[in-house]
């Protein structure tokens, strides 16, 4: 027997929170951008167009990192109360290697470590 495999994933321009939901409620390692407010005050002293392209690439290896773990799953759920899950949607709808994953998104608040468990369980028993 198949089982689809749910993944929820809470989010913000800065960390990231899967969480792999089914019989039992798993967390996953958490997933950080690189690109700290230290590095945003030393880029900004050198140059504003500078900080901008750093930001840009720390944050698409951010969401290449997540897009990775949310490939080994069947459904996803992305939330948080940033619009980071909404530019990870545009960007994993254009990679074909998502074509077969259910994504939603919702937006929330911050949310503790069992909110969010209880929100992805919510979620995926609809």
């Amino acid at each position: 027997m198949n089982t689809t495999k749910k993944l929820g994933i809470w989010m913000d321009h800065a960390n990231a929170y899967p969480t792999e939901s089914g019989t039992h409620t798993r967390k996953l390692s958490s997933i950080q951008s690189r690109f700290t407010h230290n590095d945003k005050v030393n880029a900004l002293n050198k140059s504003e167009s500078l900080m901008h392209n750093q930001e840009q690439h720390e944050q698409s290896a951010f969401y290449k990192e997540v897009g990775a773990v949310m490939r080994n799953y069947d459904k996803v759920l992305l939330f948080g109360p940033t619009d980071a899950k909404t530019e990870l949607l545009n960007i994993v709808r254009a990679d074909h290697r998502f074509e077969k994953i259910g994504i939603d998104i919702e937006e929330t608040d911050k949310m503790t470590p069992s909110e969010q468990q209880r929100f992805i369980h919510d979620h995926f028993s609809k």
